[in-house]
């Protein structure tokens, strides 16, 4: 059974999101959100093993090797890719792999590179509403697009207090 934990993370609390990544087809990463702490170099080794480890013919959508399991889906000519820990419920896992390729199409009106490059901090600022920490939070896709899209008080402050000062420093000269 899925439970809401106090901390807002969904599941039991043992899913272990690792990264989130969208890749091409050819395995160049557009863009890899690490929820946990880890090195570049284990993630672009992690990133560069699979596209590999693909078997064309299969249906599945996950790999394991001996470190970690690749969740996948294919978008078009791309991939949205969740590495996970191996002790991950695999169930957990692909419900968050559903929800993360919904939040794509709703920032790239075509899901290809030129698009998500274009959009890669609004589908990290995404991708950190669905995972803190390597857990998924209790979201859904409305919950998302509403907090991505709040504006800030203090963000509207401080371009106000911006535009004031460049009028004054245009007003010196």
């Amino acid at each position: 059974a899925v439970v809401s934990t106090q901390s807002g993370h969904y599941g039991r609390g043992s899913m272990v999101l690792l990264a989130a990544s969208v890749c091409t087809r050819k395995g160049n990463v557009l863009l890899s959100r690490q929820f946990v702490e880890m090195t570049k170099s284990r993630i672009e080794g992690l990133l560069s093993a699979f596209p590999k480890l693909i078997v064309t013919d299969k249906q599945h959508t996950f790999i394991e090797t001996e470190s970690v399991r690749y969740v996948y889906q294919p978008l078009d000519k791309l991939y949205i890719v969740l590495i996970t820990t191996k002790s991950s419920n695999i169930l957990e896992d692909l419900e968050t792999l559903r929800l993360f390729a919904r939040v794509i199409p709703e920032y790239c009106r075509n899901i290809d590179e030129k698009e998500v490059s274009e959009n890669v901090f609004q589908l990290i600022f995404a991708f950190d509403e669905i995972v803190a920490l390597g857990y998924r939070e209790n979201v859904n896709l409305a919950q998302i697009k509403t907090f991505t899209e709040m504006d800030s008080h203090d963000e509207k402050v401080y371009q106000a207090v911006r535009q004031v000062v460049i009028l004054f420093l245009r007003n010196l000269k």
